[in-house]
């Protein structure tokens, strides 16, 4: 009998040559893995060009006290729809709690609490997310070179940057990224 183990608050990592150019060097907050598919929020990659304050502008929201933080790349579904994950000192409206290590929020009210110093202590904005149909993600974790799943380090998302979280989440597996082969080879 196969055992299906969920990946809910581990990070996805891309392993070196993935044949999807789009998650090179993808490093992924999977927020929600069961029967019926996945949906994570990619961490890897920040988008050129667009902050936080310029987020809260679209929203009519003014800036507070809050940081100028890099909006990440969350994933090539929906890219205009935007996600916040975050610590668990704040819950809002549809916020959803991750394996008890980050909350995901996706309203306009968590945006709010930031700019007015009232939301979580610790938090990361993305826009778009990378999705998965049933059996669609355990398909790709079977083919060679995909992906790899480490345990999501509350750490890593908060303190690491977009650049370095990629090897710091194979760090935490005691996996040296630098190590890792594209390809077999014949003996």
């Amino acid at each position: 009998m196969h055992q299906l183990t969920f990946l809910s608050g581990q990070f996805l990592l891309a392993l070196p040559g993935m044949a999807d150019r789009r998650f090179d060097h993808a490093v992924i907050a999977m927020c929600a893995h069961d029967e019926g598919g996945a949906l994570g929020i990619g961490l890897g990659a920040t988008i050129e060009g667009i902050g936080f304050h310029a987020l809260l502008d679209q929203f009519e929201i003014p800036h507070g006290d809050a940081p100028d933080a890099p909006v990440h790349f969350g994933g090539p579904v929906e890219p205009r729809r935007g996600f916040v994950l975050h610590s668990q000192d704040w819950e809002g409206q549809d916020s959803v709690d991750v394996g008890g290590r980050w909350i995901l929020s996706s309203t306009v009210d968590v945006l709010r609490a930031i700019a007015e110093g009232r939301g979580p202590a610790q938090w990361v904005v993305a826009l778009g997310y990378a999705g998965w149909d049933a059996g669609q993600l355990e398909e790709e974790l079977r083919e060679p070179g995909c992906w790899f799943s480490v345990a999501g380090d509350p750490k890593i998302l908060y303190d690491a940057t977009a650049p370095d979280r990629w090897q710091a989440a194979f760090g935490s597996a005691g996996i040296d990224p630098r190590l890792l082969v594209t390809g077999g080879g014949t003996a």
